[in-house]
Order: C-alpha cells, then sequence, then structure tokens
C-alpha cells in the first residue's frame, strides 16, 4: 500500500492506497511517509502545522529492521554515530541516533511479501531510533555498513507505538498532541 490517498498516475492504478481503508476525514494527510517497501505506524492528520510539527521538530521515530548479516558491533557504533549516505545526489551524513541489537524477534504481523529464508545466511533484527526522516534513510544506513535492510517496520512516532495492530488496521487517537 502506499502512504497517500490516491494518485492520477496509470503506473500506479492497481496498487492500493490508504483511502482503501476507509472513510476519511476530508483534508486528512499522513504524517510522514513510508516507501512502498516499508510497513508499520503511519499517522494521519488534517491539521498540517501538527504534521509539519512532527516532521520537522526531532520527536523520534522507532524502526525494526531485519538486515542481511550478523550486523557487528562496529557497524552498530558507526550507525549510532551517524554514516554517510546518498540524498538527492549529494553526500549527506546522518545524525546520531540509537541503534541496538533485539534480544528476542519482534511480535510483527505476518508479512504479504515472502522475505527469503535462513538458508540464504544470517538475519539481524535491530532497532533504529531517529529524530530526522530521510528518504529511505535506514535502508541506506544499513546498506552502507554492510548488512542491507530486508524488512522495515515503523513501530513508533514519539510516545505513539504499533503494538498489536494488524496491517490495514486504523486506530483514531483524539489528541495527537498529549501522545508525542
Amino acid at each position: 500500500m502506499l502512504s497517500q490517498f490516491s494518485s492520477n498516475a496509470l503506473k500506479e492504478q492497481k496498487k492500493k492506497f490508504l483511502a482503501d481503508l476507509g472513510n476519511f476525514p476530508k483534508g486528512i494527510m499522513p504524517i510522514g511517509r513510508l516507501d512502498e517497501n516499508s510497513e508499520g505506524l503511519l499517522l494521519l492528520t488534517t491539521d498540517g502545522k501538527l504534521s509539519n510539527y512532527i516532521n520537522q521538530s526531532g520527536i523520534e521515530k522507532e524502526y525494526y529492521a531485519l538486515v542481511d548479516g550478523d550486523i557487528s558491533a562496529k557497524a552498530i557504533q558507526d550507525l549510532c554515530k551517524g554514516i554517510v549516505i546518498g540524498i538527492n545526489g549529494s553526500k549527506y551524513k546522518t545524525k546520531p541516533c540509537q541503534v541496538f541489537k533485539l534480544d528476542a524477534l519482534p511480535d510483527l504481523p505476518t508479512r504479504s511479501k515472502k522475505i527469503r529464508d535462513a538458508r540464504h545466511g544470517p538475519t539481524t533484527w535491530i532497532s533504529v531510533t531517529l529524530t530526522e526522516g530521510k528518504f529511505r534513510q535506514v535502508r541506506k544506513m544499513t546498506s552502507a555498513v554492510g548488512c542491507p535492510t530486508l524488512r522495515l517496520v515503523r513501530v513508533r512516532v514519539g510516545n505513539i507505538y504499533l503494538d498489536k495492530m494488524e496491517a490495514g488496521a486504523v486506530l483514531k487517537l483524539n489528541d495527537l498532541n498529549k501522545l508525542l
């Protein structure tokens, strides 16, 4: 599903959009985006100021990433300090962030598309908490340390958690300001 409400582009007509999830108020918009291959928590609002605040203020966004390989302590340390990635054809050093290996497999909804299995080598689940959100940032960061992302799930924005929500579930929150 694309994290937008609709598109006039012919190539996207077979894709699913947020509008397919139900009736939403006029003027609703996603706060931030998830790329087509990512999953997880996506906040929606009709308040443009709130959207801008969440996107620009340094509110934490936490992701669980399944990466290819057994990520090293050095790679995690490099990610934490900030790493150089490409953004719009330029080099960009990411802000320091929190990264650690997860001790256990996360309890996430089953993915609709299969990911390669253990026959192809080890994988590692990590938590990445950012205060910024560049285009495909987590994927670019893990790739830069030699462990490309196989699955990416946003599990938290501020104090709002994905918890046990299933894919496509919609939960109305009355006051996002109190939850951030």
